[in-house]
């Protein structure tokens, strides 16, 4: 059976969209899920509604403190892996001035 192409558009209707939120959040649930259980990775979600004054987490607030802060542990190796001080930074241009005069 083929599917049709879905127009994405704002739901106008109150009730509908509330409906339509509650089964989408359902289904991205449920898919967060089976994508860390699948492939045994750590997944987290954080979901600002309209409809509920308290912010959402999955699976737990505490689990979502710990995918951020090993993301965060990532980025800081990232940053650090690129940085370099003035002497390193000399010696580099150093080697790569010498390599484009062997090459002329």
């Amino acid at each position: 059976m083929i599917r049709t192409k879905v127009k994405l558009a704002y739901i106008t209707n109150d009730s509908s969209r509330k409906a339509t939120y509650k089964k989408r959040k359902k289904g991205l649930m449920k898919k967060m899920s089976e994508l860390s259980t699948c492939c045994g990775i750590d997944a987290c979600a954080i979901m600002y509604s309209p409809y509920e004054s308290q912010t959402e987490f999955w699976p737990s607030l505490l689990r979502v403190e710990q995918v951020l802060s090993k993301f965060k542990m990532i980025l800081e190796m990232e940053k650090r892996k690129n940085m370099m001080n003035q002497e390193c930074f000399l010696s580099q241009r150093t080697i790569k001035v010498v390599e484009q005069i062997k090459k002329h």
